[in-house]
């Protein structure tokens, strides 16, 4: 046998294709993977997704080990050993700077694939299927601990105004709403 290599895998756009509307691991991809594994390789996830999102198809592959949460989530052997929320005080001040300018805007609180949303603004903007939403009047983020994701209803041009972004990592891979989540693989790939 060659010398053992630690391989990580992106899930979407590298294992899978489709999109979240049409999702699917290519023949090959699984070909590939299997090939890998009896060649007595280290396989892991590395993935932006929560882990909660993301277990399914870790499962599916046949993979045991999953960096997630965009490295703050680590599972070996598939057992989480821990996901590392977002700094919530820089959180707090741009759910507060949401609510002075009427964004909607959403949490993840646990790992799960539910949103927790103040009301129904966000999914009438976002229009979004990727996750379940849970309404929760009179929402805090302050209340909770910990918070691992953070979602805010916006367009291109209103992103522009909200400072708080700047000490925040995010993405926008939708049009309509745009995502507050680690970009940190190597951190979980190193832990």
């Amino acid at each position: 046998m060659s010398k053992k290599k630690y391989l990580f895998f992106d899930i979407d756009g590298t294992l899978a294709a489709g999109g979240y509307e049409n999702f699917y691991i290519p023949d090959s991809a699984k070909l590939a993977i299997d090939k890998l594994k009896k060649a007595g390789h280290f396989l892991c996830i590395a993935t932006g997704r929560a882990q909660a999102l993301a277990i399914d198809t870790m499962k599916d592959l046949g993979f045991e080990n999953m960096v997630s949460d965009g490295g703050y989530g680590v599972t070996i052997n598939n057992s989480l050993i821990g996901i590392k929320p977002l700094p919530k005080k820089e959180i707090v001040a741009l759910i507060r700077e949401c609510q002075e300018k009427g964004f909607p805007w959403g949490i993840q609180i646990d790992n799960s694939a539910t949103r927790t949303v103040p009301d129904d603004r966000f999914q009438k903007v976002a229009h979004d299927i990727y996750m379940k939403q849970r309404i929760v009047e009179g929402l805090d983020p302050e209340d909770y601990e910990n918070i691992y994701k953070a979602y805010v209803a916006c367009s291109i041009e209103e992103e522009k105004t909200l400072k708080s972004l700047k000490n925040l990592p995010w993405y926008r891979f939708h049009e309509n709403y745009l995502f507050v989540e680690p970009s940190y693989k190597s951190v979980g790939i190193k832990r």
